[in-house]
């Protein structure tokens, strides 16, 4: 039996970019057992792994992560999808007969997923291709009679690279006669989709949810697989329907397709200006102008949603 202590890393869409990389773990190893560190919502959704034994969430505080780090147990390897500077302290602390952290400035080219899994080959010395992003949780039907579309117009990295509150409501308005609507959205993102709602009540939508801040990650990944349409900004609910199969309209502003688009969802499709700006990877438009989301219309979701049936 393999033991292996995972560090997940911090943000949910991150965490389940790795799941191609850890399931190669799993082929490679055969019978293991997996230990996962990581923040609340990390560890939230991909502790139902099958192989996944115990999860530990990661305290800010020294003291309290050094502690964690001596009460976990030993292990025969441990992995870090992080580059921090903690993570070379829970390096030096933990207790394992081999150690490897990813080194972000080592793995420079392709998607994040496929960085991931170059990491994990490179410490192994194998080569493994990487395949679906996976979720273990247990599908629950949400009785809907009819077709439910999705919209998450938060993102945790920044103002930047979110579309405006009004035109997530003016596509949900256009929709809402195929569509229920369901607004998503984290703690910080109560603000815009009260706003959504408002303008939803406003023409006069009534088959809506407003469920921004509350759902747990479960009931958020629940809620993701049983849609039938997502439109959402490049963010952690983005990959979540990526790993669930939902067809979805991505919109990407300052942040790179190339590497955070969904993976190997063939049912995703993009809508992005390709501004000579673009990715800038700010969190917010250096240029004061934020043409990158200024200029997605409406009407270039719609078209969006029109092509993927």
């Amino acid at each position: 039996m393999m033991r292996i202590v995972i560090e997940l890393p911090t943000w949910l869409g991150d965490a389940v970019m790795t799941t191609p990389a850890i399931d190669n773990l799993v082929k490679y190893f055969g019978d293991v057992e997996i230990t996962f560190l990581g923040s609340w919502s990390s560890i939230e959704a991909l502790k139902t792994h099958p192989n996944v034994i115990k999860t530990y969430v990661l305290d800010k505080k020294f003291i309290n992560l050094y502690k964690t780090l001596k009460d976990c147990g030993e292990f025969d390897i441990f992995f870090s999808f992080r580059s921090s500077l903690r993570t070379k302290f829970m390096k030096f602390c933990i207790s394992s007969k081999r150690k490897y952290q990813f080194d972000k400035n080592k793995f420079l080219k392709g998607h994040q997923v496929e960085k991931y899994n170059s990491f994990i080959n490179h410490s192994l010395g194998i080569n493994f291709s990487a395949s679906n992003l996976k979720l273990y949780s247990e599908k629950k039907a949400i009785i809907s009679s009819n077709k439910v579309l999705g919209i998450n117009p938060g993102g945790s990295y920044g103002d930047a690279k979110r579309w405006y509150p009004k035109k997530f409501a003016d596509v949900a308005i256009e929709l809402s006669s195929q569509f229920d609507i369901i607004i998503l959205g984290g703690p910080g993102e109560t603000d815009i989709a009260s706003d959504i709602e408002k303008h939803l009540i406003k023409y006069g939508v009534k088959n809506y949810q407003n469920l921004a801040n509350k759902t747990s990650i479960v009931e958020l990944i629940n809620q993701i697989e049983n849609l039938d349409l997502f439109v959402t900004g490049d963010s952690g609910p983005m990959h979540l329907a990526a790993a669930l199969q939902v067809p979805t309209v991505a919109i990407f502003g300052p942040t790179n397709d190339k590497e955070t688009s969904q993976w190997m969802n063939i049912k995703s499709t993009i809508v992005k200006k390709d501004l000579e700006c673009q990715p800038c990877m700010k969190r917010t438009c250096p240029l004061n102008h934020h043409n990158c989301m200024t200029m997605v219309e409406v009407s270039d979701i719609l078209g969006a949603v029109e092509g993927l049936n």
